[in-house]
């Protein structure tokens, strides 16, 4: 059994050549409808608990056989995400405000077109609307209400319109044939990493490519643990050449989805080795680079300066022996982060499917749910302290 307390259940077992081991059993990890051809949608998970084991942690070293081929599954110990704000008087207004807004929506836009119709919202919708993505893009819009909903009613049009949720691992799977977008490792403040490593592009230009970095962002999200709300992005130019690299429009597109649809995602971007092509690059870009997301872009540092080595790929000076085998990398993510997924559902419905649910209890943390807060104010208990915040528990009357 795992010594970590926040750790979730993965049942995703060890990874050989293509294959899981849970509960002693091999299984095909591309025989099931939960596999690398198709990880379910969190919308298609029921309770999966019968196989979710919380002992069922992924290897976090190579093996004495040779190089570790799948993700870690969390970060060490002695790595804490940070601190999140305690909210002011008049922050924790606006965010009740905003809560009441959206736990009132009974549709949302199918599309982005003007006049478009609308569809009802969905129960994945509602679970996306937590109490910490509500705070994300309050903070985006400098606690703006009227933007606030604007934009967050915008990113579920979006989602529906791009049709984020028909991404599929079989659908993504060529785009990174060559391990051009890994997630691995955690940072020092438990941020999972992804390293995008444009020199080993392998496709051409297409709106996969840009699928394939949503598809990548939403499981990279998958890996965060209790009480983290951001990632960090290792990109590495080594070897790439001027035509490899992405278009000023492609860069534009990609900042526009970034930016409008992920805000507050980003906890620090390591770049490194950057030829004077890409280097032009950021410079046309740059002006569509808004300033919070400049100030955590880091250039040419020491990557152990802020990755645990043993956490980090040797490729990138680390002590982690990796190596990118796509057949057994890509079933092993997919497996891991459908579990996630499936854990994350089944909490959320188990808690009664509220809209500004808290995202440290949907991940496996300590942290209560809004139900188990609610029935506290029922019993005479007020002022609860949570994570070092003071709930007002008579507050929390969300749908």
């Amino acid at each position: 059994m795992s010594s970590n307390p926040e750790v979730e259940a993965e049942g995703a077992g060890a990874f050989l050549n293509g294959k899981s081991v849970a509960n002693g059993t091999e299984q095909s990890t591309y025989a099931t409808p939960q596999s690398a051809s198709r990880a379910p949608s969190v919308t298609s998970f029921k309770s999966t608990s019968s196989h979710i084991q919380a002992d069922a942690t992924p290897a976090t070293t190579a093996s004495p056989f040779g190089p570790l081929k799948t993700p870690l599954g969390h970060a060490l110990p002695s790595c804490k995400p940070l601190a999140a704000a305690q909210l002011t008087a008049d922050q924790a207004t606006k965010y009740a405000a905003v809560l009441a807004a959206v736990s009132a929506w009974k549709t949302i836009p199918t599309t982005s077109a003007k006049y478009a119709p609308s569809g009802p919202i969905t129960d994945l919708e509602r679970m996306w609307l937590t109490r910490e993505c509500i705070l994300r893009y309050l903070r985006a819009t400098k606690w703006n209400t009227a933007q606030c909903l604007q934009r967050l009613q915008s990113t579920l049009t979006w989602r529906r319109e791009y049709d984020v949720e028909s991404f599929t691992p079989q659908h993504i799977s060529p785009e990174n044939e060559t391990g051009k977008q890994v997630i691995l490792g955690f940072d020092n403040d438990a941020r999972p990493c992804l390293y995008l490593n444009p020199g080993k592009q392998n496709t051409k230009k297409s709106e996969r490519q840009i699928q394939h970095l949503v598809f990548m962002l939403d499981r990279v999200i998958d890996m965060m643990g209790p009480g983290q709300e951001t990632t960090a992005l290792l990109i590495n130019f080594k070897s790439t050449s001027s035509g490899s690299n992405p278009s000023v429009g492609q860069g534009r597109q990609v900042l526009g989805i970034l930016q409008g649809h992920y805000p507050e995602r980003l906890g620090r971007a390591l770049i490194s080795e950057l030829p004077w092509y890409v280097t032009t690059f950021f410079k046309l870009i740059s002006p569509f680079i808004d300033p919070v997301t400049k100030e955590k872009m880091k250039f040419n540092e020491p990557l152990e300066k802020h990755v645990p080595s043993s956490q980090l790929w040797d490729q990138y000076g680390g002590a982690l022996n990796f190596e990118y085998d796509h057949a057994t990398y890509w079933p092993a993510l997919c497996e891991m982060c459908a579990q996630r997924r499936a854990a994350y559902q089944e909490r959320w419905e188990k808690a009664g499917k509220k809209i500004g649910e808290y995202e440290a209890y949907l991940r496996g943390g300590k942290q209560p749910s809004i139900e188990a807060l609610l029935a506290q104010a029922q019993n005479g208990t007020q002022g609860v302290d949570v994570g070092g915040e003071k709930v007002d528990i008579g507050g929390l009357k969300v749908q």
